[in-house]
């Protein structure tokens, strides 16, 4: 293949990468050098998409030939924990929560004061503006938008978790056989370990608890 470049052009050169989406700048031999590259790995991606119809063409010939029992698949099915339980709500508390998700498209982001001027306070969350002449607490238009009473959410839907639980910090097994799992759902705290996270995910299958951070590794 670099034979072949290097009887090209420099302009025959730069089409040949303007089709393949490669940058043009650079010397003749380094035009050459970037095809030749591509050239190298892209032979492989060909082999690799052929080996893989090649596959798909054996299992679809393997599926005609093999039958599933539906009990069996169901039985293997169960096994696996259903992280997604849902709350039973009320029609009004429906309501409130997608009102409540159509107007936090709306809300602003509240930033501390002067929070562009030091690093600390973007990592840190909203504080009351505070002093005589604090152009954030005089809600001026250049400043950041100031919390007020007016992007209150709906009452209904306040303290609720966005699918409709009620958030309840665990760190144990006891913790969790105090929770209704018809209306709370779970949120193990930071401190707990590996082993008795562990141990909860069991529980809270047990009960038909939802753990609202369940990690996937335990």
């Amino acid at each position: 293949m670099t034979e072949e470049y290097e009887s090209m052009t420099v302009a025959e050169l730069k089409e040949v990468l303007r089709e393949k989406g490669l940058p043009v700048s650079g010397t003749k031999k380094t035009l050459i050098e970037r095809l030749s590259e591509t050239s190298k790995t892209e032979e492989p991606v060909e082999e690799q998409a052929e080996e893989m119809e090649e596959q798909v063409q054996d299992e679809e010939s393997d599926e005609e030939y093999e039958d599933f029992e539906e009990e069996e698949w169901d039985e293997s099915e169960s096994e696996h924990h259903v992280a997604k339980q849902k709350p039973e709500l009320d029609q009004v508390t429906k309501e409130a929560l997608q009102l409540r998700k159509s107007q936090s498209k709306s809300t602003p982001v509240f930033r501390r004061t002067e929070w562009f001027r030091y690093k600390r306070l973007s990592r840190s969350g909203w504080r009351r503006p505070k002093g005589m002449d604090n152009s954030q607490r005089k809600n001026l238009k250049y400043r950041s938008s100031k919390v007020s009473i007016g992007h209150g959410k709906v009452s209904t839907a306040r303290g609720l978790h966005s699918s409709g639980f009620i958030e309840v910090l665990v760190y144990n097994t006891l913790d969790l056989e105090v929770l209704n799992p018809e209306s709370e759902a779970a949120r193990i705290g930071a401190t707990v370990g590996g082993r008795k996270r562990e141990q909860m995910h069991l529980k809270a299958d047990e009960l038909g608890i939802r753990i609202l951070n369940r990690r996937r590794d335990v």
